[in-house]
């Protein structure tokens, strides 16, 4: 299996990336980054780090050039986790969050399935606060949040566009601890608002995803329950990074 990392630089990407290598279904573990993805630290002894190919991809609003788009052929899946977190949506104008929330997003889901093996199966990383009801007035956040939700529906509705050929899941966990996130009680209570919401160990996330791939799409819309019981079941205890 071709799999394809977006974000592969950050905490759940990277995190991605290290059990990649280490699981022998998978033969090619493309990164395709802003910025070069190292091989992540706490790799396992059976990990082939031979597999990562990192390929920075400078614009990622219009057609990607040709030699990224040769590279990127042949995938069978792609975890696409690229995206500007809300805590740091803040730091931004709401326009460059947009871009690189949405606007990627489209175009990467767009290129990366039109050369893909088929069936492409495409797992989007979201977060359970995110809503899909355009109509809907927030509490909080509510732009980035109803933001990041149009962008849900964009995957979804793609899927259902291309239903032979294309397979989507939308990963909604709250908490995510793991090396430098700990849990943290204040945003306990955050999630607890959206139900039963447990904190999920990045392994179990990155897990999770990878298994979506590999075994096929389970639910278009995977929570934090969903998640928990697939990474668990699919991780050994070796294979959890150390929390600290």
């Amino acid at each position: 299996m071709k799999l394809i990392v977006t974000g592969a630089t950050g905490f759940v990407g990277g995190e991605v990336v290290r059990l990649a290598l280490q699981d022998k279904s998978i033969s090619s573990v493309v990164a395709l980054t802003r910025k070069a993805a190292p091989v992540p630290k706490h790799v396992g002894p059976e990990a082939d780090t031979s597999k990562l190919k990192s390929i920075i991809l400078e614009d990622w609003e219009h057609p990607y050039p040709d030699d990224v788009v040769e590279q990127l052929k042949g995938a069978d899946g792609c975890v696409w986790t690229l995206a500007v977190t809300p805590t740091k949506s803040k730091e931004a104008s709401f326009d460059e969050v947009t871009k690189i929330c949405y606007d990627y997003t489209v175009n990467g889901l767009k290129m990366i399935a039109s050369v893909s093996n088929k069936p492409f199966r495409f797992i989007y990383t979201s977060g359970v606060t995110v809503e899909r009801d355009q109509t809907k007035t927030l509490p909080f956040l509510q732009d980035y949040r109803l933001m990041r939700g149009r962008v849900e529906n964009f995957v979804l509705d793609f899927a259902s566009q291309h239903a032979t050929e294309v397979q989507v899941s939308i990963t909604k966990p709250g908490g995510i601890e793991g090396p430098g996130h700990p849990k943290n009680e204040a945003l306990s209570s955050v999630w607890a608002q959206f139900g039963p919401t447990p904190w999920l160990h990045v392994s179990e996330l990155a897990a999770a995803m990878i298994d979506q791939c590999l075994k096929g799409v389970s639910k278009d819309t995977l929570w934090a329950e969903d998640l928990k019981k697939i990474g668990s079941g699919a991780l050994k205890t070796e294979d959890y990074v150390p929390l600290e």
